[in-house]
Formats: C-alpha cells, structure tokens, sequence
C-alpha cells in the first residue's frame, strides 16, 4: 500500500459517527496528544475518512498513521542533525567537478559516500594546494554522514583551536573535549591556511587522541605532512598526531588549478567576447 501522507487541523471525525465512536475518537487524539504523537493525532481525521471510504483494514490504517509519525520523527531529527553539523557551504558529493579534478578517484568517493569508514572509525585526509576541491569533499562526506544518521561537526583549525584556547582559560578544558569527542564525524578544515598560536597543537593533539580509534576525522590541509610540524610548532606533538590519524586513514591528494582561479578566467573571456561582439551604433 502506498503510504500517503494527510494531515488537518480539524477534530472532526467522519461522519456518520454514533456518540460512542466520538468518545472513542477523542479518547484516542487523547492518546496520540499524550505520547506527544503529535503528527499522527493531526493526521488522524483524514487517514480515518480515507481508511473508511477507501475499505482499509485495521491494520494497514494502524500502519498508515504511524507512518506520518515515523517520516516526522525522521525529518525533525535530520533538521536537528543539519543544525548541529554547522555545514560552512551547501557543497554535496554528487555536484563534486570530478572534470576540474582528473586525479580523484570517483568509486573511492562513492564508496566513502555510503559512510562506510564511520563503521571502522577510519580518517580521511584531504591534502592539495587551495582551491582543488578539498572543502567541497570535506563538506561533502559530511552530509553525507548526517543524512545517514551520523552525528557530526564541522569546524576549522583556527576555529577548533580558539575554542579550545577559550574553554582552558575558562576552566572548561574537559567540558570542550567532550564536546570534539562525541560527534562519529568531526571534520576539521584549513589546517596549515593560518598561522596557529602556540597552544594550537596541544589541543589538535587532544582532540585527536581522544578520538583515535573511536571516530572517524576528516582533515584538510595544503600542506604536506612533512610540514605538519612547522604548521604546529612542535615536531613531536605534529608526529604523534599523524601517528594516529594515519594508522587507519584513507590519504586522498588532490592537484590542479584552483577553480576559483579557473571561474575568475572564465568570467573574464566571457566578459571580453561579450565586449569584443558589442558594435558601435550607426553615425
């Protein structure tokens, strides 16, 4: 049976209807109001006169009402999961330019699409010089994640480090770890883009640490890992903490020019073709 989806504001029931059927067609709004099933309780009026009209059984009407619950439950707590996630762009897998970005695998971002590598608290690193793609991806698997349920954050490095700066000062050092460690997806951008204060890598460290194994991290970088230890300041917190993110990682390099360069080129020959079509008017 095809599920179908009627709501109404009214509390009406179908008519003819004997006074003992109101009663216990207002007994059961009761119900529904008192286990806050608030979607099917407003469905109720109509799934009832369709059932009625339509001959549906018992059961397939039962099925029906909770149904309208169920895909209310389900988009409130995706509309809850998105809130959370702070997604910086509306970037998605399948808009990715795979053309601009000859190099990436495309059955390796499909397969990380599914989500997969959550399972195995697998990391992902995102590495290339700017513009290539690598927020996108990012932003990307993250989405992914939170419409297959996974609870997940997005921030930057710079970000996750004055916060973390913030929580120490305050005395909520614990509090804010807690906070990196719960999401089954933390994805931390535009690390190695600026400078970090000196206290950057301890934090990063932490937060890592506490998730390895746990979790799954996705970063990306425009640096190379060799250079993690210049980003951080600190040579032996920046090996220990590629020590862990790499024991189980997915590593993804990205090349090429940045498509924003490449749009800016774009718009500009448009501009002068579009200049050099433009025919001066008659004397």
């Amino acid at each position: 049976m095809t599920r179908t989806k009627t709501t109404t504001t009214t509390n009406a029931v179908p008519e003819p209807a004997t006074q003992a059927e109101i009663s216990v067609y207002q007994q059961l709004r009761h119900h529904l109001a008192v286990l806050k099933l608030h979607a099917a309780a407003e469905a109720l009026p109509g799934m009832l006169e369709r059932a009625q009209g339509e001959g549906w059984s018992m059961t397939s009407t039962l099925e029906q009402l909770l149904a309208v619950e169920v895909e209310e439950n389900q988009a409130r707590r995706l509309a809850g999961r998105l809130r959370f996630a702070s997604l910086p762009t509306p970037a998605t897998l399948d808009g990715f330019d795979y053309d601009a970005a000859p190099g990436v695998d495309r059955q390796l971002i499909a397969e990380l699409g599914t989500c997969g590598y959550l399972e195995s608290a697998t990391n992902v690193l995102l590495m290339g010089p700017p513009g290539t793609g690598k927020t996108h991806l990012a932003v990307g698997l993250a989405r992914a994640a939170v419409h297959a349920g996974y609870r997940t954050y997005v921030t930057t490095a710079a970000d996750l480090a004055a916060r973390c700066h913030k929580a120490a000062i305050e005395g909520r050092w614990a509090t804010c770890m807690r906070f990196y460690a719960g999401p089954t997806l933390l994805v931390i951008d535009e690390l190695g883009y600026l400078p970090l204060p000196a206290e950057a890598a301890s934090a990063l460290f932490q937060v890592v640490a506490q998730r390895y194994l746990k979790t799954s991290i996705v970063i990306t970088t425009n640096r190379s890992v060799s250079e993690w230890g210049e980003v951080l300041g600190d040579t032996t917190v920046a090996a220990a903490m590629l020590d862990r993110l790499l024991h189980r990682s997915v590593v993804l390099k990205l090349d090429g020019d940045s498509y924003r360069l490449r749009d800016h080129h774009a718009r500009s020959e448009n501009h002068r073709t579009a200049a050099g079509t433009i025919r001066r008017p008659l004397q």
